[in-house]
């Protein structure tokens, strides 16, 4: 299958990555010169693929908000959970892993897609149905960081389990009382991080996969964040804790 990515950090990632086939890419005529359009130009050229020149308004039918760019690509080049674990030891890092359950809002899936992938998790696990996929949308939604980030697709329970048998801990994140409060856990090992559905959380099965749930204080008036936001927090949060237990190693 083929589909367009348009936006000029969108396509500008995706040339980079260099993860999938390329095919056509369009600029419009007329546009204004600038760093970014020379460094797609630069790209095209470094991949071969000739750059074609349209009207504007071709290129506005094919994407919201395309900048006057647009690149015909072959679909998302989904990963397995070996490659994401493979990934953690070429880096020779213990595995930061994130598991989103059930995420519909494309916007919320590129948002933290590009938190991951910026904070150097080592790859994503989705669910196969009933949630959002790397579409078209979502590179846009995630700046085009999803096209250096491995994603997987898996039941989620049994990618879990997989997981537990490589010895990683699954942390889950919700607000409920009985949950513990972010700082009192280690996120510093080998760790999965789990996000719940923008509305109902973590379904029961994935929820009762977790090792330990894990809440943000919450001290203002309102109840709850959004699931992009309150996983973003705590996906730095652990890339604190990693990186202060990293350099307290080599201190020793």
């Amino acid at each position: 299958m083929k589909e367009w990515i348009t936006g000029r950090n969108p396509v500008i990632e995706t040339l980079r990555a260099g993860r999938r086939q390329f095919f056509r890419l369009l600029l419009a005529l007329g546009g204004e010169e600038s760093s970014r359009l020379n460094q797609i130009r630069l790209l095209a050229s470094q991949r071969r693929l000739k750059v074609e020149q349209v009207p504007r308004t071709q290129i506005d039918a094919l994407g919201e908000n395309p900048q006057g760019v647009a690149l015909e690509v072959s679909d998302y080049p989904y990963g397995s959970l070996e490659d994401i674990l493979g990934c953690a030891r070429s880096r020779n890092e213990a595995p930061f892993i994130l598991i989103l359950d059930m995420i519909q809002n494309p916007q919320n899936l590129g948002t933290l897609l590009r938190t991951a992938e910026a904070a150097g998790v080592h790859g994503v696990i989705i669910p196969f149905r009933r949630a959002a996929g790397v579409t078209p949308a979502v590179v846009s939604a995630s700046a085009g960081a999803s096209e250096h980030l491995l994603v997987v697709q898996s039941n989620l329970a049994q990618a879990i389990a997989e997981l537990k048998e490589s010895d990683i801990w699954i942390a889950g994140l919700e607000g409920s009382p009985d949950a513990l409060p972010y700082d009192q856990v280690r996120l510093d090992g080998a760790l999965a991080l789990v996000v719940g559905n923008e509305g109902e959380g973590m379904r029961p099965l994935v929820r009762q996969s977790c090792d330990y749930i894990i809440r943000l204080p919450m001290t203002g008036k309102i109840e709850s964040l959004n699931a992009a936001v309150a996983g973003s927090i705590v996906i730095y949060e652990a890339l604190r804790v990693r990186q202060q237990s990293a350099h307290g190693s080599r201190s020793k």
